[in-house]
């Protein structure tokens, strides 16, 4: 009798979870149709996982820019924080919560401390734990309810990492590194970071008039005073030569950080490249349709032609083919 009520159980928590994972799915599907998108080039497994870590991250988002986030509190983001710890721990809330439980439970993120010391100052262990990048999201979350100035890139890059750089971190083990691959782990998780970045980045140089008129400057305050430009100049949405030429170099720096992600994506197992190479490809023309903007980021909102995208898929199929960076470099050695 009791096999009979262990199946049942079994079969009654797989289809809960499958419900989960179908409502995530659902939710990226509204809210990120470009990300959606690239999820649809992913094995089942892999979409799934995506799905539930996309969903966390947007709800996290949401504490501190959605509807209720004037209400919102530092004690809001201890909770939230806490049961962050209960989704590690197995003890998930809801349904969401329970994707992203399972997810984190097949997919344990690694993270070697060399990495991440690299992008904050904060002392890890050999190994940061897998919650790490979920929590410094969540730190991201408490910068945003007492910042909305950024003196310097450094305080900008710290930013990023926390809201953006870390979803790259989260999704490596899904994503899986090459068998063909000869490059360590260090290097490719410092190329999702970096592809986090460049989406961050990218964001920041698309919304900027719609940062200014929630009262935020996402852009490094001493390199606009080098321009010759100042806070009326965003809040006035004036679009001069001396802007144009900051925004040319700010577009510039984000693009570094999308070539440096590429190191990364070619390092990806088969299956995963092509989902990555998508994304990788259509955020980055983002970039120049502010440049067709003539660098209105103040009253235009640069995005992505619909035929553009049909375009740039095969673009990164082409790409998700090609061998591992590390084996292409070994394989010219061997054959001149």
């Amino acid at each position: 009798m009791r096999r009979p009520a262990q199946l049942a159980e079994r079969e009654r928590v797989a289809g809960g979870l499958n419900a989960a994972f179908d409502r995530c799915g659902e939710v990226c599907k509204e809210y990120a149709k470009t990300f959606y998108l690239a999820t649809q080039l992913m094995t089942p497994e892999r979409r799934r996982a995506i799905w539930a870590i996309y969903v966390w991250c947007r709800r996290t988002d949401e504490l501190v820019d959605g509807p209720n986030a004037s209400h919102m509190s530092a004690l809001a983001l201890d909770r939230w924080e806490s049961r962050l710890d209960d989704i590690f721990a197995g003890r998930p809330y809801d349904m969401l919560d329970a994707a992203l439980s399972h997810t984190v439970a097949t997919f344990p993120v690694d993270i070697q401390a060399s990495t991440t010391n690299t992008m904050k100052s904060q002392e890890y262990s050999q190994y940061a734990p897998c919650v790490q990048p979920f929590r410094d999201m969540i730190e991201g979350m408490r910068l945003d309810l007492t910042k909305s100035r950024y003196r310097s890139f450094d305080e900008l890059y710290l930013y990023c990492y926390y809201v953006a750089g870390t979803v790259g971190l989260m999704t490596v083990p899904v994503m899986g590194i090459s068998p063909d691959s000869r490059a360590n782990t260090e290097t490719v998780y410092k190329g999702a970071l970096a592809l986090g970045l460049a989406n961050q980045l990218t964001n920041i140089l698309r919304d900027v008039g719609e940062d200014a008129r929630r009262g935020r400057i996402y852009l490094p305050m001493d390199e606009l005073e080098m321009a010759g430009l100042s806070e009326d100049d965003i809040f006035d949405g004036r679009v001069t030569d001396r802007w144009r030429c900051f925004m040319r170099d700010q577009i510039t720096r984000a693009r570094a950080f999308f070539r440096q992600a590429e190191e990364g994506a070619s390092e990806l197992n088969q299956e995963s490249r092509w989902p990555v190479w998508a994304s990788l490809l259509l955020y980055r023309q983002i970039l120049d349709e502010i440049e067709a903007n003539d660098y209105n980021n103040f009253t235009k909102r640069a995005y992505v032609p619909k035929a553009k995208k049909i375009v740039a898929l095969p673009k990164a199929y082409y790409r998700s083919l090609m061998l591992p960076s590390s084996v292409r470099h070994c394989s010219s050695l061997t054959s001149s």
